[in-house]
């Protein structure tokens, strides 16, 4: 390590922890670990929507989130000294809620289950109902729809390409769509050929599966956001909750990366894709760490009272469907091609 190298400190906390750190696993297998990755879209687009106008000193910031996205907007508003509003549900667990509300913001718990859409429905509702009563004088930064999110992610599509090249082979997980779709539009501005692999869970309507309940958290949804760009994504892979837990602890065991279960789950298919084609260079995202999950993934009696513990078994390959509507736990792979949604949607209609 070199003691002598001069550094300029940051100027606040987003500044620091916005971009992650890139930690190399296996000769061709690389880890980006945030430390919360929403922290960045949060960032960029609140300060997006200050240089517009569109957000002004005295307006309140409203969204719903049940995860670190609301977080980074707590973060980046205490630092700007804005007002923030989040809407969430029961699953959000008390931990992100203290450290929400030590931030300054105000927490609204929706207790509703929409009969369609679930938890995420009902919210946007309580959302839409406050925007009504707030006017003009509220900002809503539209994660799962506005360009800003995606945008974002071209600091981080610059490093993975001063550090290993734009030609990678990129795996995510899903929610928003913001970080893998935003990634890999940077890469192939400058390698058409740099390839995305999406990881989603069981019951997450994003790439066809039918909506129902999941316990893996942080990627999946029940409505189809707009910033996820189908056509962007060479494979889909579809990860159990107990296949991303134990994949999840592995991680940390293998490599001392401490981290939640989307990275876990991400991780696994990393690892799958890096041993199959050793001559790609695969970039893993870790959206963030594992603070969060002490008392949940990391821990053996709370993985037995969810029945998680006995089937979280580290598996070596996926299975294959010729269809992701009918993908079935614990791990799935499907050859998505770059098609758009309702392309894949028809090839159904002609199995």
């Amino acid at each position: 390590m070199n003691t002598d190298r001069k550094h300029v400190p940051f100027s606040c906390y987003s500044a620091a922890y916005a971009l992650p750190r890139i930690i190399q696993c296996a000769p061709n297998l690389y880890l980006a670990q945030f430390a919360f990755m929403k922290l960045l879209p949060a960032k960029y687009i609140i300060e997006q929507a200050l240089n517009r106008g569109t957000l002004t000193r005295g307006a309140k910031v409203v969204e719903t989130s049940s995860g670190t996205f609301a977080l980074g907007l707590a973060v980046v508003c205490r630092e700007l000294e804005l007002q923030l509003e989040i809407f969430t549900d029961p699953v959000t667990d008390k931990g992100l809620e203290n450290r929400l509300r030590s931030l300054g913001s105000e927490v609204f718990i929706v207790t509703h289950k929409a009969r369609e859409g679930g938890y995420q429905r009902s919210r946007l509702d309580a959302l839409h109902a406050r925007m009504r009563l707030l006017g003009d004088s509220c900002f809503w930064p539209r994660q799962y729809e506005t360009p800003d999110n995606p945008a974002a992610y071209k600091y981080f599509g610059h490093q993975i390409s001063e550090m290993l090249g734009a030609d990678v082979t990129l795996v995510g997980p899903v929610g928003s769509g913001g970080s893998t779709c935003g990634t890999i539009e940077v890469l192939r501005r400058d390698s058409p050929g740099a390839r995305l692999i999406g990881v989603d869970t069981f019951n997450s309507v994003i790439f066809c599966q039918p909506d129902g309940e999941r316990k893996l958290r942080g990627l999946g949804n029940s409505l189809v956001p707009k910033n996820v760009k189908h056509e962007l994504y060479d494979e889909v892979h579809f990860t159990s909750a107990s296949l991303a837990f134990a994949a999840t602890r592995t991680l940390h065991e293998r490599h001392a990366i401490f981290a939640g279960p989307t990275s876990g789950a991400s991780y696994v298919v990393g690892h799958w894709r890096a041993r199959q084609f050793p001559t790609e260079t695969v970039v893993v995202i870790c959206p963030d760490e594992g603070h969060r999950y002490v008392e949940a993934v990391y821990d053996e009696e709370w993985l037995k009272q969810n029945g998680c513990l006995d089937q979280g078994v580290l598996l070596d390959a996926p299975a294959s469907e010729e269809h992701p509507s009918t993908a079935l736990p614990p791990w799935n792979r499907y050859c998505w091609n770059r098609r758009t949604r309702e392309a894949v949607l028809n090839a159904l209609e002609e199995l």
